[in-house]
């Protein structure tokens, strides 16, 4: 408090005054205005917003006639213990600490009501501390021009002094010698280690000769471990990698005579067939590579493969006998293929070449084969946003039997949109082609080769197996291939007493499932 006290001697204590707004009387409209300085008198005004006006105007007035705020006067808030904004303590409380700091202002101070309006010569600190506090003016900076310019001539009167070399009292500064710096000490030779290389959990020898048989092991260990580290794969890259293992470590193998490194490269030599069988496969291409590249709607070997499991499963397990009911079986079994559950509603049914789609499903219900959450009819008429629950019970699975299908959720809609594809292709949907067609469509999709070869190698299908899955008789076959050549579906076709060949067009190779 004494050196508080102190700097208020010194310094000369920030201005403050208040214009009021009082009632002049009990019940009466008329108001005074009043203002704390001695000058100024009090007025008597007829309402309390005329009044409020006129002291607004009259705190103005003082603002613009008085002298700006001074960057060394006193906060008058800290004057008076700045008592405004700070809760004052308890008997067993401490003090708030609080410091002033900032520039000198002119705070104007309002209550909430707008009763009075003071004004402060404060610190900016405590004007920020008043949640009603308005800057009306701001002090300039102090000059401090002169204290550092003495500062930097105290500076430059202090002698210089070497800043290295050894320093007596009795000796003379120009006397003073440098202390040599010796020369820094030349690096120790770094021994130069030789390159070991890695591949297949295997090191590299740095004897191992030739030169050129050991740098290509070295280069192949660091091209695969980059391989992996790669976001995409790139299996035409990852072949290419295999072959040139496969054909290092049988040089390797000679010089070492190790049976180990020779089978090691009889394995790479099938990894690098299978990767580019692989590549082949996914880019719709012929083993020989010279076949056209096709974009297939599924686009790997097990998916194509889990599609004639499905066929498999219906032609082996359904419940009623007609193509009509086929169709619709295929369909329902890959809704449901996954969990034994799925939704439907009346357009997937109305979409499908059904002469009489109600009585079929009644009939699977009847059957016990389908279980469908409330009626026929309420099924037909369901929409997308109300879609019916169906289910499959022999296609549900339980811990004792897992189900007769291996692929899991995100491969079933995959499936049940390709045959979706298949069956609703576009032509045969204008040629109005009938359920035994689909079915045809279908078996002919997932029995092709890799260029659209009927039969595994262009062998062809057995004209017994097609009847059979189509659900017709061999005469009945011939005509359902005659309309598939018709819709362009088919192409250089032949028949024998038991063999169906021929192409699958460009045009449908994309929907096609290859036999691999």
């Amino acid at each position: 408090m004494g050196v508080e006290a102190h700097a208020t001697n010194e310094r000369a204590t920030g201005r403050t005054w208040t214009v009021r707004l009082d009632p002049v009387g009990r019940g009466r409209a008329d108001v005074r205005v009043s203002c704390s300085r001695p000058a100024c008198a009090a007025q008597v005004l007829p309402s309390a917003a005329v009044g409020r006006t006129a002291a607004v105007e009259h705190l103005k007035a003082h603002l613009r006639a008085g002298p700006a705020p001074r960057p060394s006067a006193y906060c008058a808030c800290r004057a008076e213990e700045c008592h405004t904004h700070i809760r004052p303590a308890g008997p067993r409380e401490r003090p708030a600490p609080w410091r002033c700091g900032g520039a000198v202002v002119l705070a104007v101070v309002t209550d909430r009501e707008g009763r009075w309006w003071q004004v402060m010569e404060c610190c900016s600190r405590c004007a920020a501390a008043h949640p009603t506090a308005k800057i009306a003016a701001t002090a300039p900076a102090p000059d401090r021009t002169a204290p550092a310019d003495a500062f930097r001539a105290a500076a430059a009167s202090v002698p210089t002094v070497p800043a290295v070399g050894p320093h007596f009292s009795h000796t003379a500064s120009g006397a003073t010698v440098p202390h040599e710096v010796p020369p820094p000490r030349a690096p120790r030779p770094t021994r130069q280690r030789a390159r070991r290389g890695r591949i297949a959990q295997r090191f590299v020898p740095h004897e191992l000769r030739p030169v050129a048989l050991r740098d290509e092991l070295t280069e192949l260990g660091e091209l695969f471990r980059a391989y992996q580290q790669r976001a995409e794969p790139d299996l035409a890259m990852l072949a290419d990698l295999h072959a040139r293992k496969a054909k290092a470590f049988s040089a390797w193998a000679e010089v070492t005579a190790d049976t180990g490194l020779r089978l090691d490269a009889e394995r790479a030599e099938q990894a690098a067939a299978t990767a580019r069988l692989q590549h082949l496969h996914r880019s719709g291409q012929a083993p020989e590579g010279d076949g056209p590249a096709v974009t297939r709607l599924l686009t790997a070997s097990a998916q194509w493969n889990h599609a004639r499991a499905v066929l498999t499963h219906v032609a082996d397990h359904s419940p009623l006998p007609g193509p009509e009911a086929r169709l619709l079986v295929v369909m329902l079994t890959l809704r449901t293929a996954q969990s034994g559950v799925g939704n439907l509603v009346g357009q997937d049914l109305k979409g499908l070449p059904l002469p009489d789609p109600e009585h079929l499903v009644g009939q699977l219900v009847e059957c016990g084969w389908l279980d469908i959450a409330g009626t026929v009819d309420e099924l037909i008429a369901s929409r997308p946003e109300n879609p019916t629950r169906i289910g499959v019970p022999s296609l549900t699975p339980d811990e004792s039997d897992p189900g007769p299908f291996t692929f899991g959720r995100k491969m079933r809609p995959k499936l049940s949109g390709w045959a979706q594809r298949v069956v609703g292709e576009k032509k045969l949907r204008k040629a109005k082609t009938a359920a035994d067609a689909r079915l045809l469509a279908l078996a002919l999709a997932t029995g092709v080769s890799l260029d659209g070869q009927l039969g595994p190698e262009g062998e062809g299908l057995p004209l017994e197996a097609l009847a059979s899955w189509c659900a017709v008789t061999p005469a009945e076959l011939l005509e359902l291939v005659d309309r598939l050549t018709a819709t362009d579906w088919l192409t250089e076709v032949a028949v024998t007493d038991t063999v169906l060949t021929g192409r699958l067009t460009e045009r449908v190779l994309p929907l096609s499932c290859p036999l691999t």
